[in-house]
């Protein structure tokens, strides 16, 4: 497995300008355990120049009097600048994240494009409304920015999850301080510089790196940030809501999942061990809203383990470089040790491990086999703590209130897939189960389009789609009095 490319010290962007600082922190290859970049650690200093800049920028720069036909212009330019960088992004999200490179040229880095695309095309249809009031009055909503927006973002979808925070943010009209994953930064730098290729105005996008526990935190409790959009652990999102309740600022959260993957009798077999083989072994399980816990009827159980297992063993697992894997490491040895310790946890609570369960050592980075436990029940831990790797939980149900029972037993409620092929009852279970998203006879498509959220400890709003608005933009309420004559409730 050759090395990628050559350790490279990058700069993080504040204000338009591109800083070094002599601190610094290591990239890694999780393939190959190598080192690949060097990121400056950011402190707290550098968070108050960051804010500060998109404070002014927001307030007073020229991003506030740009029209917003020319902002959709700009958010256009990015995406058609990340097509003509398609392969080096593919290329860097591969070496620091792990994931097979035809993954992140086909998903991560077209669907980031087509994000901002999409994004561009909303600038000008922001819009309020107007309100009948009683009286000779007259009553008008305005739809603004919320202003300075911190962002931090997780390490499974690096430009992905960038994408999805900074387009909408942008396409109505805030600006935005991104912190990216400390493992997986690069691709977020890559797209500043994007950014300011394009021509947003400095001040308008800032991205800084470093340690979460230290400019994270400090980013959720900054006096001068008006909102702050996370992605990740549940437990994460606790902690951040709690520090932004000190300013009472706007927060969204996308958060875990323990997601429930229910396959009925009736379904069409073949389609549906792939869609589920899709739905969990996908970037290495890495995946918030992953199948892992995949509910099949009872009556066809032991066929469906036995194609399940099946097809799982002749998934290529290898170098992400090249173009034949279909899985490849996990991000991180902490990531290794962590889906280690779940499948000896998973044995122990008397789950028959049907396939895998086996860090892979005879590749020199962090890979683990696909994992199936077979003769789970819905409450061991592996069936409801997230293990957040390539590890299904197969779990048997007898009939549809069954599996919707076991479906909503979970503190999550991410996302979630039906397979039959009558499509009253999908409709019907569709309805039952809280989650939100709920998949029909697929997984895993989330087109720029489509909203996408958490019930219950999955997260708080929705991102993507016009909804995702909803998050960076606040309703003003204007209301104006015809009347020639004052109110005379005062006169004598």
């Amino acid at each position: 497995m050759a090395t990628a490319v050559a350790t490279k010290t990058y700069k993080n962007l504040i204000d338009g300008e591109w800083f070094e600082k002599n601190e610094q922190f290591d990239v890694e290859n999780p393939a190959t355990r190598e080192i690949v970049g060097r990121v400056p650690r950011c402190d707290r200093k550098d968070v108050d120049r960051a804010v500060k800049a998109a404070r002014v920028a927001f307030e007073s720069g020229k991003w506030p009097k740009m029209s917003a036909g020319d902002r959709g212009r700009l958010l256009y330019k990015i995406g058609q600048l990340i097509r003509e960088n398609a392969e080096e992004f593919a290329r860097l999200e591969s070496i620091t994240n792990g994931k097979p490179i035809r993954e992140t040229r086909l998903a991560d880095v077209a669907l980031a494009a087509d994000c901002f695309e999409y994004y561009a095309g909303y600038t000008n249809k922001i819009h309020g409304e107007t309100v009948p009031t009683p009286g000779n009055s007259f009553n008008y909503t305005l739809r603004e920015p919320v202003g300075v927006v911190a962002q931090i973002i997780p390490w499974n979808f690096p430009l992905l999850m960038a994408a999805w925070k900074i387009a909408p943010a942008l396409c109505a009209g805030n600006t935005v301080i991104l912190k990216p994953a400390s493992i997986t930064p690069l691709t977020a730098l890559k797209l500043a510089e994007v950014i300011t290729e394009a021509g947003v105005p400095r001040g308008v996008v800032n991205v800084i790196t470093g340690p979460g526990a230290e400019i994270g935190e400090y980013l959720a409790s900054h006096p001068e940030v008006d909102k702050v959009a996370f992605t990740g652990e549940t437990v994460t999102g606790r902690l951040i809501m709690q520090m932004a309740s000190g300013t009472m600022k706007k927060v969204s959260l996308e958060l875990g999942g323990k997601s429930p993957n229910i396959v009925f009798a009736d379904a069409d077999l073949n389609k549906a061990v792939d869609g589920a083989l899709f739905g969990i072994f996908f970037n290495q399980g890495q995946v918030c809203c992953a199948g892992s816990r995949l509910f099949v009827e009872e009556g066809i159980y032991d066929e469906f383990v036995k194609r399940f297992v099946e097809k799982a063993r002749k998934i290529r697992v290898g170098d992400p470089l090249d173009e034949n894997t279909q899985m490849g490491a996990l991000a991180s040895e902490s990531q290794l040790r962590k889906v280690s310790e779940f499948v000896e946890i998973g044995q122990r609570e008397g789950a028959t491990l049907a396939y895998g369960g086996n860090p892979i050592t005879n590749l020199p980075g962090y890979f683990f086999e696909p994992t199936i436990f077979t003769n789970v029940t819905n409450t061991m831990r592996i069936a409801q703590e997230e293990i957040f790797g390539p590890v299904v939980c197969v779990i048997k149900f007898k009939d549809e209130k069954d599996a919707i029972f076991q479906a909503n037993d979970t503190i999550y409620g991410l996302a979630s897939a039906v397979w039959t092929q009558d499509l009253t009852k999908a409709h019907r279970v569709a309805r039952a189960i809280k989650a939100g998203t709920v998949w029909v006879n697929t997984y895993n498509q989330l087109p720029n389009e489509a909203a996408f959220g958490g019930y219950k400890q999955s997260g708080v709003g929705r991102e993507l789609g016009v909804h995702a608005l909803e998050l960076y933009t606040q309703v003003k309420s204007v209301f104006v009095d015809l009347n020639e004559k004052p109110m005379g409730w005062y006169d004598n």
